[in-house]
């Protein structure tokens, strides 16, 4: 997810230098090769235990995780969009949006059928909450910003469908979000916070508002070019302009409820920082933080803001270069034995 997310980052960001294209093709292709050999490992896992696949689905830490693969497919698409399609024939742009199709059925099953095995069989605790909890719907909420991407190329009937479908399943992963961001609230009221090594978990919260802010503004923008001229009926004005105003709007109202996460984690992780060790939740200095750089690539793009545009520049440098941090100490993690 995280070098998924940098390479759609390097895609959009402002302030463009030479080689930056470059860059991020390489993200593009590294990621690819990531998601193809975890992928071949984790299928090669389940072959040799086949019970090993139900009790990591059922599991109540591990099978929330399960949403993360769909993640990193939407952001391979996503991906595609950005590093492919300049490159490529009509064929890709019919091809993603066949994906996006099939992506979008896929994940709303995900989102039905793994919170019922969790509302069914497991009984987990407020004290216990954790933005992970979040990670089934995880897949809906990159929905928004994936398809503001690939209508820019699709033919306007088709942009338009995507468009409407893009708009109900963000408003459904952010209405579940904010229940959960609720427990999570209750949570770090009533108990204690994480663990300092588990703490760069928290970033997690920072993504659902991040991602749904860059669907909503990104949405609006597309809105014109896909929008019939008179779609709902209700004025002289064409529908997409006013749409477009509105999903401007409502990002920048959800932006900051971001914004205040990433701090609030912030502080929560200097605070322990001389406690930290390694651990997974370490990629979360990514991922979800490339949510909220989206979000103001997107905002900056909607107001002709030079000043947003250069915090959109200095977090991508920031996003690129914890990438790089965590990629060293997990491949010392695993030199050293701590993990696996």
């Amino acid at each position: 997810m995280s070098t998924g997310a940098v390479a759609v980052v390097l895609g959009q960001t402002p302030n463009r230098f030479p080689g930056l294209d470059t860059i991020g093709t390489i993200f593009f292709i590294l990621n690819l090769v990531l998601f193809v050999a975890i992928t071949a490992v984790m299928i090669t896992r389940f072959i040799m235990f086949p019970q090993k696949l139900s009790e990591s689905l059922n599991h109540p830490i591990e099978g929330l995780f399960f949403g993360a693969a769909w993640v990193s497919i939407s952001l391979i698409l996503n991906g595609t969009q950005a590093y492919g399609v300049p490159n490529c024939g009509p064929w890709l742009v019919e091809a993603l949006r066949v994906c996006f199709w099939m992506y979008c059925g896929a994940v709303m099953l995900v989102a039905i059928f793994q919170y019922y095995i969790f509302f069914q069989g497991e009984r987990l605790q407020v004290k216990d909450a954790m933005p992970a909890w979040i990670f089934p719907m995880y897949p809906l909420l990159v929905v928004g910003p994936k398809a503001g991407a690939l209508i820019q190329s699709q033919p306007q009937e088709a942009g338009y469908q995507m468009w409407a479908a893009a708009v109900m399943l963000q408003g459904l992963a952010w209405i579940v979000s904010i229940m959960i961001y609720a427990m999570y609230m209750q949570r770090l009221m009533t108990s204690e916070l994480p663990s300092p090594p588990t703490r760069p978990g928290m970033y997690i919260s920072v993504g659902p508002a991040g991602y749904t802010a860059a669907g909503l503004i990104v949405l609006g923008i597309r809105a014109p070019s896909v929008l019939p001229l008179n779609a709902f009926g209700i004025s002289d004005i064409p529908d997409g302009q006013i749409v477009r105003a509105l999903g401007i709007l409502a990002g920048s109202f959800v932006i900051m409820f971001s914004v205040w996460f990433f701090f609030v984690s912030s502080v929560a992780i200097i605070a322990g920082i001389k406690d930290m060790t390694f651990t997974l939740n370490w990629w979360a200095f990514v991922f979800p933080n490339a949510g909220l750089t989206l979000a103001g690539i997107q905002l900056g793009s909607a107001y002709s803001s030079p000043g947003i545009n250069g915090v959109c520049s200095a977090l991508t440098l920031f996003l690129v270069t914890m990438w790089l941090i965590t990629a060293a100490f997990h491949i010392k993690a695993i030199w050293q034995g701590t993990l696996l």
